[in-house]
């Protein structure tokens, strides 16, 4: 008999400017953990950050080393939203991250599927904070 398949998106890698600066904000106006930092040498780390007590899906802070890669950094997707945020409390989130100075591109708005906003994280890419309608 085979094993049945079973596999998952581990991370997803943002290219950044600068570690620390991604640390920062991730942590203090996300309000996301710090999963990992190891240095790896070089001035190059290992540097996962995720909400909290999710279980799925870290981000992998990649600071930039090259020219192409600082081009890309705010703008992997082309301007296109590029990451949900789904939250169990829209209203709370949205408030926290609004005092906390987070830069949001509209007004929150109620879509079929949930209540949703766009905002930018320090360089600019697009996120989507999401709370889907159960059911």
């Amino acid at each position: 008999m085979s094993k049945q398949v079973q596999q998952q998106i581990g991370n997803i890698a943002l290219v950044v400017e600068n570690y620390d600066d991604a640390i920062e904000f991730y942590t203090q106006k996300l309000q996301f953990e710090l999963i990992e930092d190891t240095d790896l040498g070089d001035g190059k780390r290992w540097v996962q950050v995720a909400p909290p007590n999710s279980n799925g899906t870290n981000l992998l802070l990649a600071q930039a080393s090259t020219e192409e890669q600082l081009q890309a950094v705010g703008n992997q997707t082309g301007g296109r939203v590029f990451l949900f945020l789904q939250t169990n409390d829209f209203w709370r989130d949205y408030q926290l991250m609004k005092d906390k100075g987070v830069t949001f591109n509209e007004t929150p708005r109620e879509e079929a599927y949930g209540t949703v906003v766009v905002f930018q994280d320090l360089y600019g890419n697009k996120w989507d904070l999401l709370q889907l309608h159960k059911g």
